[in-house]
Parts: C-alpha cells; sequence; structure tokens
C-alpha cells in the first residue's frame, strides 16, 4: 500500500483515516472492545476489507465549468472538492469514470443540467446512472443509447434519471453471485436497492451468520432486503418467514429463491413493527389471511435494521427467542439495544466486519443466546 492511499485524503470528506490499513484495524478493533467490553470478554474477530478498490457502489457530484466536466465529492472543511480519482471504486468503476466524463463533456444534451452520476459494479457488468435537473426526453433517450456504444468492452448500462423519470440505454440486468463457503449464489436487484457496497466483506458477513447456526428449526428475519442473508440460510433451517417493507426488495426476494432452488422461505411485505403488532394479536392484516404465523417454530432470530437500531417492540419480542444474531451497522444503536438485549441473553460471538476501510464507519455481527437456554 502506497504512503497514502489516495492524494485527496485530507480534503475529501469520504475517507477520514489518514492512517495504514493496519493501523485502522487495530483502531477499529480497540474501539469495539471498548465500547462492548460490557456485553462481551471473548475474542473479536476482525473480517479485513482491501484496502482498496473494494467498493461496488459510489456517487459522485458532476461539476460543470464552462464546457469540461468534473467529479465532486463534499470536502472535509468545504461544501465540494474537485477529484479525478477515487482509488476506494472497484477496478470497473475506476476505469469507466474518466472516460464516462470525458465523453460527456463533449455531448451537449447530456452535459446539460447534469448534476450527479452513480455506479454500481456486479457479476453482470455495471450501471452508470447520470443524475439530472432537467426534464427528459427522447434527445436524451438517444444520447444515451449512442453514448453505451462508446463501452462495450466493459458491460455498462447507462440510466438518466430526473424528478419522476428515468430512461435506460438498454435493458437492467443486476445480477451478483456470491462466493459463500465454496457455494455460489446467484442475487438480483434493483438500481434502487439497498445492496453491501464491499462484496467481498459482504460475503464473509453471510459466511459468518451461516457459521452461528449448526441446525435450527425455523428462523425469523427481520428487514431482509433482498435476500442477501435469507437465501444463503435458508438451507440450515426447516421454514423460514422473513419481512421487508420494500415492495421492490421483496420482488428481487422472490427471485432470487427461484434463481438458487430456495423453496422453504416466506417473503412478507411488512415492517418489523407491523409484525410485532400482528404476533401480539394486536392487529390483524389481510396480508396474512392465508398465513399462520403462529405455526412456526423460531429457532433462530437474525435481524439486520437500518442505522436507527431496533424498536422496542422489537426488543421484547426477540428477547423470548434463544437465539439471536444482530448485524449493525451503527455501534452506538447496537450499543444501546444491548444494554436490553443483555438481561435474557449474552454475546456468545462478536465479529468486526470492515465494509468501509478508510472511514471509522463500523459494521459488527453479535451472536447472543439465551441465559435460561
Amino acid at each position: 500500500m502506497p504512503d497514502k492511499f489516495c492524494k485527496f485524503l485530507v480534503e475529501c470528506g469520504s475517507c477520514t483515516l489518514d492512517m495504514s490499513y493496519e493501523e485502522q484495524v487495530k483502531f477499529k478493533t480497540e474501539f469495539i472492545r471498548r465500547e462492548f467490553e460490557p456485553f462481551y470478554r471473548g475474542k473479536f474477530e476482525f473480517f479485513a476489507s482491501q484496502s482498496a478498490a473494494y467498493r461496488t457502489r459510489a456517487e459522485f457530484g458532476v461539476w460543470r465549468d464552462g464546457e469540461e466536466l468534473r467529479y465532486t465529492m463534499y470536502g472535509a472543511k468545504t461544501k465540494r472538492i474537485f477529484i479525478d480519482e477515487c482509488p476506494k471504486v472497484a477496478s470497473p468503476i475506476a476505469n469507466l469514470m474518466p472516460r464516462l466524463l470525458e465523453a460527456l463533456a463533449k455531448n451537449q444534451i447530456l452535459k446539460e443540467r447534469l448534476f450527479g452520476a452513480e455506479f454500481i459494479s456486479c457479476a453482470s457488468g455495471i450501471l452508470a446512472t447520470l443524475l439530472y435537473h432537467k426534464r427528459l426526453g427522447e434527445a436524451e433517450q438517444g444520447e444515451i443509447e449512442s453514448l453505451v456504444r462508446k463501452f462495450a468492452d466493459l458491460s455498462v448500462t447507462i440510466a438518466a434519471r430526473a424528478k419522476g423519470q428515468k430512461l435506460l440505454s438498454g435493458e437492467l440486468n443486476l445480477e451478483d453471485r456470491l462466493n459463500i463457503g465454496g457455494k455460489i449464489y446467484k442475487f438480483t436487484f434493483g438500481d434502487g436497492a439497498f445492496i453491501q457496497p464491499n462484496t467481498a466483506v459482504n460475503e464473509k458477513m453471510i459466511a459468518w451468520a451461516k457459521g452461528c447456526v449448526e441446525h435450527g428449526a425455523d428462523l425469523l428475519e427481520l428487514y431482509c432486503g433482498h435476500g442477501n442473508f435469507t437465501v444463503p440460510l435458508a438451507e440450515k433451517f426447516k421454514r423460514v418467514l422473513a419481512t421487508e417493507i420494500s415492495k421492490s426488495s421483496i420482488a428481487n426476494a422472490l427471485k432470487n429463491c427461484e434463481l438458487n432452488g430456495v423453496d422453504n422461505i416466506k417473503f412478507l411485505r411488512m415492517s418489523a413493527e407491523e409484525l410485532m403488532s400482528a404476533f401480539g394479536r394486536e392487529r390483524e392484516f389481510n396480508r396474512l389471511r392465508e398465513l399462520d404465523i403462529f405455526s412456526y417454530d423460531f429457532s433462530h432470530v437474525l435481524v439486520d435494521p437500518p442505522r436507527a437500531g431496533l424498536d422496542e417492540s422489537v426488543i421484547n419480542f426477540i428477547k423470548n427467542y434463544e437465539n439471536i444474531i444482530y448485524i449493525s451497522c451503527s455501534p452506538q444503536s447496537l450499543k444501546r439495544d444491548l444494554t436490553q438485549l443483555a438481561a435474557t441473553h449474552e454475546a456468545v460471538k462478536f465479529a468486526v466486519f470492515d465494509q468501509f476501510a478508510n472511514t471509522t464507519h463500523i459494521e459488527c455481527g453479535v451472536l447472543l443466546k439465551g441465559k435460561n437456554a
């Protein structure tokens, strides 16, 4: 690794840790140990990232300076900085970025009122989404279809998006393949879906979660997304009940079951809080009319909540189950939730997943066992 990860490191507001990767690992491990010693006295597992070229989803501003275009990022001390490289993005994105900007600078229609660019790199290729402050029409549609032909060697799809509008240069096919313990899983997802941005670390997260289960009866998963954990873990259980509020995520989760030949998962499009109301017999839901949720024998619960952590109703519900696998993107909300869960459960495994190298962001996994088990 070079002495400095990125020439914009001190200026850029994205990557904020100006230290070697070995120092980052020590810094993050020691922070988690200090924060969670009251809950866990064992060894903290650390799952490292590549120090560069790891991010498979990225967003940048685009600034027009006369006839030229430049990528921007939020600055550490200023509103924006101009960049001409981003070492954290995956190689396919890094290779496309300068070529795309050069082509856009020569295209009067596509650079007009362009303010941002988003990239997703996956097994099926790259999606580049151009963001606009204008109404899009036939002219933009024709131009993105012409533009995409310049990148045939990179398997690129180009989208143009404005308020209430989205154009595509061709059929959208976002598909990834994850290697979990030597087994390949296929996933499809939408361009607006939440996806783990560090594919290699995501594989480690899923493998760790699978390793928390020797065998189980039924699994309850809350905040399941498009089935990132659900599909690989399903083979460990007789049945799986999984919930997610996003309609598009549920649609892709069902497709992912088909892609992987999994038939023991029931997906519900409802929030975790709504499901808690149903289990508490506080409300009746039409979508549960054909499903007996009380027939499940949950041996494990997996939660992967947003940054805010778990709702009080969810905490009170999952306390009743012996095994809890908690995936967290916020040490602060995790610590708050463990304060309550520690009354009934003990942390027996604790993992740190370095999804975002060169930043202070930390993701964790905790396996909790009921104290009266």
